[in-house]
């Protein structure tokens, strides 16, 4: 009788998660819904000067007619290659040196002025260093992005390191375990949520990154188009390029959180 309680309390708790769920995704569309119609009727009652801020319409239509003539694509797939290999650069990175910082208390009390003073220092002013130390290429765009995702990555991870509680790393060491076996299994899963936390916000700044990127140096990208879209007075084209950036940011965001649930499941 009382694991049929268990049960039927169980399933209740997950149809309210689920509930809840769609809630959430209902309140989500309809916010979208809302400012893209209020966008449109502002747009077409001059609430807003359209020759600027254009209309949903309007951007749709540069969208489609860009993908159709294929020149939206080749931009998309530049940026999204940059992004995704700044993304993965700076979090690696970032994981790394936290590892490092860990590993040695010297090297951390060291680099811990020199990280304060990069996490300070804003990344972009590093943009025109780059492009004459790595060149015009997707090199120096690619390593924007990474630079501004690696300091935060470092600082977070090695501070989730250091949050640990140190009784796990002194059981195991009790039994024999060296300093690393205890760090590949007590500390670096303790601070897996910590790491997930940090690729949902490096999700943001690698595209940053980017396409800051592509405005200093780049001849295509979504960052391009941006400034193209500016020198030629074509605000569609500008926005249009926002709102691709905003949808596959959104896919980016939505797969990290796919791999959130993974990692959450199989490390139970």
């Amino acid at each position: 009788m009382t694991k049929n309680n268990d049960k039927q309390l169980f399933q209740e708790y997950k149809d309210t998660l689920k509930m809840e769920k769609k809630v959430v995704i209902s309140w989500q569309l309809a916010i979208l819904v809302g400012f893209i119609a209020l966008w449109e009727i502002s747009s077409r009652l001059y609430w807003i000067d359209p020759l600027i801020f254009s209309s949903p319409v309007q951007v749709f239509e540069v969208i489609i007619s860009s993908i159709s003539e294929g020149s939206m694509l080749l931009h998309l797939q530049i940026t999204l290659f940059e992004t995704i290999a700044g993304f993965l650069i700076g979090t690696i990175g970032g994981i790394i040196i936290a590892t490092l910082l860990w590993s040695s208390k010297r090297f951390a009390k060291i680099m811990d002025p020199y990280l304060v003073i990069l996490n300070a220092m804003p990344k972009v002013a590093l943009g025109p260093i780059l492009i004459v130390a790595l060149g015009t290429g997707y090199i120096s765009i690619i390593t924007m992005g990474a630079i501004i995702c690696v300091i935060i990555t470092t600082l977070v991870v090695y501070s989730a390191f250091n949050e640990v509680d140190p009784n796990y790393e002194k059981v195991l060491i009790s039994f024999g375990a060296t300093r690393w076996q205890s760090f590949k299994e007590a500390i670096f899963p303790a601070a897996m949520p910590a790491m997930i936390s940090t690729l949902k916000v490096n999700v943001g700044l690698s595209w940053v990154g980017v396409i800051v990127g592509e405005f200093l140096v780049a001849k295509n990208g979504l960052g391009y188009l941006i400034i193209y879209g500016f020198q030629v007075f074509d605000f569609s084209l500008v926005l249009s390029s926002l709102v691709l950036i905003a949808v596959f940011a959104a896919i980016m965001y939505k797969l990290v959180e796919r791999l959130e649930g993974w990692l959450i499941k199989h490390s139970t």
